[in-house]
């Protein structure tokens, strides 16, 4: 079990983007989805970027010149959203969540299951990735 590193950071926090207050990544089991919970300014975000996937959804809005399509985010209000970015959470280094395990930050928790990650806020919005399909809520 990877959960301990995952502990680790939720008590001591990592330090991230220069106005990022807290920052914990993880990745799942397959290290096909790499994920972070952040503290953004004041508010709680969480982002997955996937690796490797079938993509749910294929045409980025207008304005978008980055890439699209494989990360997606939820705030501590709203519903969940897709990332133009052209940056990535992916890390390496990142400790697994293991299937079954959950982590969470400032009124988003992520889920790691054998199908999938899953983030919500407390409203109950977020999404869930896979390689085999995304969905926004």
């Amino acid at each position: 079990m990877h959960l301990k590193p995952v502990l680790a950071l939720l008590l001591l926090g990592l330090a991230g983007p220069a106005l990022a207050d807290d920052w914990i990544g993880f990745r799942s089991p397959t290290g096909n989805i790499h994920c972070a919970l952040y503290d953004w300014n004041g508010g709680a975000e969480a982002r997955c970027d996937l690796r490797e996937l079938t993509p749910s959804y294929r045409t980025p809005p207008a304005g978008c010149d980055l890439d699209w399509g494989s990360a997606f985010g939820v705030a501590a209000s709203g519903k969940g959203f897709l990332v133009c970015a052209g940056d990535t959470v992916m890390d390496p280094g990142n400790p697994v969540l293991d299937y079954g395990q959950a982590v969470s930050l400032g009124g988003i928790s992520c889920v790691s299951a054998k199908t999938g990650m899953t983030c919500t806020n407390a409203a109950g919005h977020g999404f869930s990735v896979a390689k085999a399909g995304q969905k926004l809520f």
